[in-house]
């Protein structure tokens, strides 16, 4: 099959229910592939029901399933299902994260462990498996933060914890390219996502729409085209971390 087409490749979608995760998955699907919609909790049940029904809807193929990604042996069992399913595993996506807006000296031990599972163990070990379980000439692709290129605080559990994953695509990229895989980040800016208002006031809202240079916040629909292009024509990038912003931050 051609690396330049979706064509009846098999994409995994990490957090694929819904946000960016659900119209990767939509899109992909309009492209020919075949999506597993992979959801994390009871909570996105439905979500992920809806995305699988408006891609069979339009003629394509996906089916859901759940799994914790802090957890090693549900992301295992992920992407043994959609081997078993589809008998093959050409992409690999990983929307999964969150966010923690909280100042440094307020930050429990807790919330540091749950940070740290959810955006960067859970990563590593997406990377990990997909290694393992991706065709020769795969494409993996985690989603990370344009907060890696700023200079704030009330972020260091998220930016922190997504740090690390610029240097597991590097690591990943290098280890994986004998067998034709690449492995990129993709760093969004603040998206216009429930994700992102939880976290924040009406005046850092405010701010972070006026701190692109563009203008205004990130939307899903500008961040698909780009992730849909690093696992296609896009392929001989591999090992980097693309910050897709508007501007918002830049190094």
């Amino acid at each position: 099959m051609s690396p330049h087409t979706l064509d009846q490749k098999v994409a995994l979608i990490g957090g694929g229910a819904k946000n960016l995760g659900g119209l990767i998955s939509r899109t992909f699907a309009a492209a020919g592939a075949k999506i597993l919609v992979h959801y994390n909790s009871d909570a996105t049940r439905a979500d992920a029901g809806k995305t699988v029904a408006d891609i069979q809807a339009a003629g394509g193929e996906a089916f859901a399933f759940q799994g914790d990604f802090t957890r090693v042996e549900d992301v295992r069992a992920v992407f043994a299902a959609c081997k078993r399913h589809y008998g093959r595993i050409d992409i690999a996506v990983n929307t999964v994260g969150k966010v923690l807006k909280k100042p440094f000296v307020e930050t429990t031990e807790e919330e540091y462990d749950s940070m740290s599972a959810i955006n960067s163990k859970a990563a590593y070990f997406f990377i990990q498996e997909a290694g393992r379980q991706l065709e020769d000439g795969g494409k993996i692709c985690s989603i990370v933060t344009s907060l890696l290129a700023a200079y704030t605080g009330g972020y260091s559990t998220y930016g922190g914890m997504k740090a690390p994953v610029e240097h597991f695509t590097r690591a990943a990229s290098k280890e994986f390219g004998p067998r034709g895989i690449s492995v990129t980040a993709v760093a969004p800016g603040p998206m216009d996502t429930p994700f992102f208002y939880g976290q924040e006031s009406p005046e850092a809202v405010a701010y972070h729409q006026s701190a692109s240079a563009l203008g205004g916040l990130t939307k899903i629909e500008d961040i698909v085209p780009l992730v849909k292009f690093l696992v296609t024509d896009g392929w001989w990038i591999t090992g980097q971390t693309i910050f897709a912003n508007g501007g918002y931050t830049t190094r």
